[in-house]
């Protein structure tokens, strides 16, 4: 097996990596990836991403939106939180076996007289609380298998960026499962840090033959290559939005002007339908608004431009431009 070394923090890299060593580089050994990502939330490749996310908490913390390869839930990354990847060229013979990969992690927190344990379909836990979420994906005869290590993540930012008003958007995207959640810090020792964990973690990962750990560097054809797979693809609105299953939108409000409601059909991240309700009384035909608002991305900055160039006064009596955002996000 080789330890791929990355230095990098920045989500849309580490994820094109994954795929770069997945599909692209032609290793012939197996490949361990250990990296972090800065705030971000990693969703799954069947979710909706307006479904598993707090839009306003997440803009207002800068916090990353980025959907990965693998199927699953939605989790929450900081400096706190250590990734692995695992790519094995025999990939048929552990499909679906997350148990397999995950008993290095049991190994290296026995170390640390921590009782971890695989649990369900793809967690591992400690106290019947959940530190490590997996998932896999599949190419050609190939299968990469990656999972989170919360060692002290901050729970609290977590909890807020995954908490979504369900009453507003229901859609057929995977749904993420809510888990107690624990960090592996108040479970070892306070002198442990997380640097300590990452190396005791690659020596249970090459438990086999600790001697020949072999460690690889990025050369500068590697870097040009992953950024251009990041550039396209995961920084992407196409990729982490657009990819959204078909949802349905639904919000009322109490303004001065009356009561407004907006329902929407959105379909790749775009508006396919768009309808305004209530006991407003009417400036123009509200049906006037709506058909200008169809056909644009369902996406703040895309719809706050919208709103600069139109006034919802003219359209419903008393009703301000300020107003009217209220209802989309």
């Amino acid at each position: 097996m080789i330890n791929i070394i990355n230095k990098s923090n920045d989500p849309f890299f580490n994820l094109a990596l994954e795929e770069y060593f997945m599909k692209y580089k032609n290793m012939k050994e197996d490949v361990l990836i250990l990296w972090q990502n800065e705030p971000t939330i990693v969703i799954g490749k069947n979710q909706n991403a307006y479904e598993e996310i707090n839009r306003d908490f997440v803009e207002e913390n800068k916090i990353n939106i980025v959907r990965r390869m693998s199927g699953g839930g939605a989790v929450y990354h900081d400096f706190g939180n250590l990734n692995y990847t695992i790519i094995k060229n025999d990939g048929k013979l552990y499909a679906n076996d997350f148990s397999f990969f995950a008993m290095p992690v049991v190994a290296c927190l026995k170390k640390f007289d921590v009782d971890a344990e695989f649990n369900g379909r793809n967690d591992i836990t400690i106290d019947g609380k959940k530190f490590s979420g997996n998932a896999q994906y599949f190419y050609k005869s190939r299968v990469l298998h990656h999972g989170t290590l919360m060692f002290s993540s901050d729970l609290t930012v977590l909890s807020q960026a995954l908490n979504v008003d369900k009453e507003k958007i229901e859609s057929k995207g995977i749904k993420s499962v809510k888990s107690r959640v624990t960090n592996i810090s108040e479970y070892t020792n306070k002198d442990i840090t997380l640097v300590d964990f990452q190396n005791s973690l690659i020596n249970s990962m090459f438990y086999e033959d600790r001697e020949s750990i072999k460690n690889y560097e990025l050369t500068i054809e590697d870097i040009s290559a992953i950024t251009e797979i990041r550039n396209n693809k995961y920084s992407t609105w196409d990729w982490n939005f657009g990819k959204s299953p078909q949802m349905s939108y639904h919000k009322d409000l109490r303004f001065p002007a009356g009561k407004v409601s907006l329902t929407m059909y959105i379909n790749g991240g775009m508006i396919d339908s768009c309808n305004l309700y209530g006991d407003f009384f009417e400036v123009n035909p509200v049906e006037e608004l709506t058909k200008k608002i169809e056909g644009k991305r369902y996406d703040k900055s895309e719809i706050e431009a919208f709103l600069n160039v139109v006034n919802i006064q003219e359209y419903i009596y008393m009703l301000s431009n300020e107003e009217f955002k209220q209802l989309w996000f």
